[in-house]
């Protein structure tokens, strides 16, 4: 089966099984060479790159479907999102399904919610759908060379917006780093979040006043400067930033 026929196949069961003119899109980075990466499905069909969406099923609610869409189409299970934006220009799905007539269920006029996560890309093995050539995950400084379906980089570029907003609100890092970790590779993380470098000092200083590190008794080995002190995070303290905000950053 071709992918044009694998689509007007999906369109008759999607009629049967999902609510029309609603749709999600997850939004999943990760961290990894001190650089972030989205990962996204390249499609059978047409040969571009979208994020790892879908429709929403008539007895399913929202929360429910984005979790199970990102089973089904890269195998990644056991994640937490948060909803960032809506989506609804005129005609912003149309024109990538234009091989098709009216009556195609992916054609119509689609309001899509978005979600984004942060993981680290070693806790998954990716699995693409029948619909996906591949899945991949893909460094965010390349996004502008590739060539996108919809209004997908958009909604990446609302997403990332969105997570530097609220890193200064909230904790990133505890799906992103290993389980010890340096301060330099936590404030490389934070680099790569807002694009832009920090002043150590002051990063130090600020990071250590949000109590939510926990310094180890032991040392980065294997380098050769003096091996820095490893950390992890304290799993109360960080909950509690996650559940109530941070007020010392």
């Amino acid at each position: 089966m071709d992918s044009k026929q694998q689509l007007l196949q999906q369109s008759i069961e999607a009629k049967k099984t999902f609510l029309p003119h609603i749709s999600a899109d997850p939004v999943i980075f990760g961290f990894e060479h001190n650089e972030l990466k989205v990962l996204l499905l390249k499609t059978n069909y047409r040969k571009i790159w979208l994020l790892p969406g879908g429709y929403v099923g008539k007895d399913e609610d929202l929360d429910d479907a984005v979790k199970r869409i990102l089973k089904e189409r890269s195998g990644i299970t056991d994640i937490y999102l948060e909803e960032f934006g809506v989506f609804g220009k005129k005609n912003r799905s149309e024109f990538y399904f234009e091989d098709f007539d009216e009556t195609l269920f992916q054609k119509q006029r689609f309001i899509t919610v978005g979600y984004y996560a942060l993981y680290s890309p070693s806790m998954f093995r990716l699995i693409p759908d029948e619909f996906s050539e591949t899945c991949e995950w893909v460094f965010v400084s390349k996004l502008p060379e590739i060539e996108f379906g919809m209004d997908h980089y958009e909604i990446i570029q609302k997403a990332l917006l969105t997570l530097r907003k609220e890193i200064s609100t909230k904790p990133i890092g505890k799906n992103l780093l290993p389980e010890k970790f340096t301060l330099p590779e936590l404030q490389k993380l934070y680099e790569a979040v807002l694009g832009k470098a920090l002043n150590r000092g002051n990063f130090y200083r600020k990071i250590k006043n949000l109590g939510i590190l926990k310094k180890l008794d032991e040392q980065r080995r294997g380098g050769a400067h003096k091996a820095p002190d490893l950390y992890s995070f304290d799993e109360e303290n960080y909950a509690k930033a996650m559940e109530n905000g941070l007020n010392s950053w």
